[in-house]
C-alpha cells in the first residue's frame, strides 16, 4: 500500500508541475511584438514593449526557479530526505511536539536559504531593471529575519497546539483543532494590521485635506462608517501601487499605499476605495472568512481520518507513524482536492470583483474607476492579454479588459 502511495505522491507532484508549465506556455502564445488593438489607448508602444520584456523575463526566471524547486522536492521524496531529517530530530529529542517543531523549522529555514539567491536576483536585478525595486539590502535582510521570527512564533505555536490537541483528543482532534484555528483566523482578520503589519511597514492616519474629505463624503453617502483610513509606506520596497480593506467590525480599516496617492487623482482614489467598500457592503470579507473556515474544517476532518495510517509515513521512508511526516504526505495527496477548490474560489472571487466594481460604478463614477484600473495596470506593467485558460485557473480577478468592458455598461 505504501509503495502505491509513494508513486501516487510522485505522480501528483509531476502532474501539477507539468500542468502549471503548460498554462505558462499558453500565456507565451499571447506575446506580440506589435501592440494589440484591444490595448491601444492603455499602453503606448514604448510602455507595451517594456511590459512584454518584463513578462518574458519573469517567465524565464519563473521556469528556472520552479524547475529548481521541483527537482529539490522530488529529491526529498525519492532519496528519502524527509526520513533522514525525521531521524535527525528524533535523535535530538523524544518529545513529539518538539520533534515536529524542529522538523518543520529546519525544513522551512533550509528551503528559504536555498531559494535565497533567487529571491535576491528577483528583487535586485529584475525588479530593479524595470524600475520597481526600492528595497535596500538592509530592508531585505531585516524582512527575512522578521519573517523567520514571526513565522516561527505564530506557525510554530499553532502547530504545537494542534499536535497537543491531537495527543489529548485522538480521533476527534479535528473538531478542537478547527475551533482553535478558527478563533485564531478571526483574531488575525481583526488585528493583522495592528499587530503584524507594523513590524514591516509604517502606517499613519491619512491627514486632513481634500482626499480625506472626499473619502469621508463618499463613505457617508453610502452609509459606511469609516473612521480608520491609513497610508502605508509601500514605496519603502516598491513603486507598485495598491490599496486594500482589512479588519472586521470596529477594527475595519482601509489602507492606501503612498505610491497610490502619488500616482492618482483624488477622484481615482475614491473610486478605488468605493470598490473596496463595495466588497464590505456585499459581505465579501465575511463570506471569504466563512468559506476559509469551512475549508479548514474539511481539511482537518480528512487529515484526522488518515493521520494515524502507517502507510502515509512509510511512503516517505519512515516506519513508525508520526504527525509531522504524515502531514507532509497528506499535504501532497490532498492537493488534487485543493486544485478544484481553488478553481471554485477563483470563480467566486472574480464574481465578487464584478460586484464590487458595480457598487463603485453605481455609487460613484465608473469613468474614474476605469481610469484608476488603467493606471494601476500600466504602472505595474500588468499583462493585459493573458490566455483565457491561464485566467480561468489562476486569476482571482477578471482581466483589466474584462473589467473595462463591464464598467462601460454603467457609463452615461
Amino acid at each position: 500500500m505504501y509503495e502505491i502511495l509513494f508513486y501516487v505522491i510522485i505522480g501528483i507532484l509531476i502532474a501539477d508541475f507539468l500542468f502549471e508549465k503548460y498554462l505558462d506556455y499558453l500565456n507565451t502564445t499571447k506575446w506580440s511584438d506589435r501592440i494589440p488593438g484591444e490595448v491601444k489607448g492603455i499602453y503606448d508602444e514604448e510602455k507595451y514593449a517594456k511590459q512584454q520584456a518584463y513578462s518574458k523575463e519573469n517567465h524565464r526566471f519563473g521556469m528556472w526557479t520552479s524547475a529548481f524547486s521541483m527537482l529539490l522536492t522530488l529529491a526529498m521524496f525519492v532519496f528519502f530526505g524527509f526520513a533522514i531529517l525525521d531521524s535527525w530530530v528524533w535523535g535530538i529529542t523524544s518529545n513529539s511536539i518538539l520533534a515536529a517543531l524542529l522538523f518543520f523549522g529546519i525544513l522551512m529555514f533550509a528551503s528559504d536559504l536555498v531559494h535565497l539567491p533567487f529571491s535576491v536576483y528577483d528583487t535586485f536585478v529584475i525588479e530593479e531593471k524595470y524600475g520597481f525595486n526600492k528595497t535596500t539590502p538592509k530592508t531585505f535582510v531585516l524582512d527575512k529575519i522578521k519573517g523567520w521570527l514571526v513565522g516561527g512564533l505564530i506557525g510554530g505555536g499553532i502547530l504545537a497546539l494542534i499536535i497537543f490537541i491531537y495527543q489529548q483528543t485522538g480521533s476527534r482532534f479535528w473538531v478542537y483543532a478547527w475551533l482553535v484555528v478558527s478563533a485564531f483566523s478571526i483574531f488575525m482578520a481583526m488585528f493583522y494590521s495592528n499587530l503584524i503589519v507594523p513590524l514591516f511597514n509604517k502606517q499613519r492616519p491619512l491627514e486632513e485635506g481634500e482626499l480625506r474629505d472626499a473619502i469621508s463624503a463618499f463613505s457617508t453617502k453610502v452609509g459606511f462608517k469609516l473612521d480608520n483610513i491609513f497610508v502605508i509606506d509601500g514605496s519603502k520596497r516598491s513603486t507598485k501601487a495598491n490599496a486594500y480593506f482589512t479588519g472586521l467590525g470596529a477594527k475595519k480599516r482601509i489602507v492606501l499605499y503612498d505610491t497610490l496617492i502619488k500616482e492618482m487623482t483624488t477622484e481615482e482614489i475614491v473610486a478605488v476605495l468605493a470598490h473596496e467598500i463595495g466588497h464590505n457592503k456585499k459581505k465579501h470579507v465575511v463570506q471569504g472568512l466563512l468559506i476559509g473556515l469551512a475549508q479548514t474544517g474539511f481539511v482537518l476532518f480528512i487529515f484526522g481520518l488518515f493521520i494515524g495510517n502507517p502507510a502515509l509515513s512509510k511512503a516517505l521512508g519512515v516506519d513508525e507513524p508520526n504527525f509531522h511526516i504524515g502531514l507532509i504526505a497528506f499535504g501532497v495527496l490532498y492537493s488534487p482536492i485543493s486544485f478544484f477548490t481553488g478553481i471554485f474560489m477563483n470563480l467566486l472571487s472574480r464574481k465578487n470583483e464584478y460586484q464590487a466594481d458595480r457598487f463603485a460604478a453605481e455609487n460613484y463614477h465608473p469613468e474614474a474607476l476605469a481610469s484608476a484600473l488603467k493606471k494601476l495596470s500600466v504602472n505595474n506593467l500588468t499583462n493585459l492579454t493573458p490566455h483565457k485558460w491561464y485566467v480561468f485557473f489562476n486569476y482571482s480577478h477578471p482581466t483589466l479588459l474584462q473589467r473595462l468592458d463591464y464598467l462601460k455598461t454603467f457609463e452615461k
